[in-house]
């Protein structure tokens, strides 16, 4: 399973059932779990600790040294889970000691071709990454979010469980569930109803989700004028707290 002309440096652990194609190049300190396939011409490097199931095609690099002038080659890691699929040219950097010296991937995602994750960002699962889209240091990206093609967003930003990024959105902003954006800067369009009866969400808690996106942004409330209005569907309904939470631990403030 590993073409003769791959480079599989010694410190590096394979699982079983492991494939690695023509001219790629395997790290030090890299941990490759069961069943993964890697393509000519990946760059993996470590420390990274992958897991299984992944498939990372062409050219792409993961668990590379950072783009962080600050960083000096401090061994910082990437984590990913299981299930992953990196596509073509895609990057996935490592951590900085200026953060909690770890980029972590979750399971189930999809990169698609010249998407990019700098240091220290943290995706959760089944996130969509279209092609061209980028995440910068320190971002957070919840479950279930998908970033439309070419679209960027701003280090530090946290995005929400279940948002949809449209295409060229710029984000500077933090961006709360279930809300989709679009523009430079983005900014909320809609709630992502299609995303949520696609994920088994009931027609109430849709309905909810439709009340807290007006009470956020169609009445002229301040946020906390429109997180106290809606304690009542807070409590009832858990999409509607999850987005409460969101605005109320937002360090950077919301899209609006």
């Amino acid at each position: 399973m590993i073409h003769s002309t791959a480079i599989i440096e010694p410190g590096a652990k394979l699982g079983n059932n492991v494939s690695v194609g023509p001219y790629s190049y395997i790290g030090n300190d890299v941990v490759i779990g069961d069943n993964c396939i890697i393509e000519s011409h990946v760059v993996v490097k470590g420390p990274s600790t992958i897991g299984s199931g992944n498939h990372i095609f062409q050219f792409a690099s993961v668990g590379e040294a950072c783009q962080d002038k600050k960083y000096n080659n401090e061994p910082t890691i990437l984590i990913m889970g299981d299930n992953n699929v990196i596509r073509e040219c895609a990057t996935i950097h490592r951590g900085t000691i200026q953060d909690q010296g770890v980029t972590k991937i979750g399971s189930n995602n999809l990169f698609m071709a010249y998407t990019h994750v700098a240091h220290d960002a943290v995706i959760g699962d089944n996130v969509i990454f279209a092609n061209n889209a980028s995440v910068a240091g320190h971002v957070h990206v919840g479950d279930w979010v998908i970033l439309g093609g070419n679209s960027g967003v701003h280090q530090f930003c946290k995005i929400g469980a279940h948002a949809f990024i449209g295409m060229y959105s710029g984000v500077n902003k933090d961006v709360p569930p279930f809300v989709t954006t679009i523009g430079m800067p983005a900014g909320p369009a809609a709630i992502n109803k299609e995303g949520m009866k696609r994920r088994g969400f009931e027609s109430d808690e849709i309905m909810a989700v439709r009340r807290a996106y007006k009470a956020f942004y169609r009445k002229s409330l301040g946020a906390e004028e429109a997180i106290e209005s809606l304690s009542e569907d807070a409590a009832k309904y858990p999409a509607v707290k999850l987005m409460v939470d969101f605005v109320k631990s937002s360090e950077r403030g919301i899209v609006r």
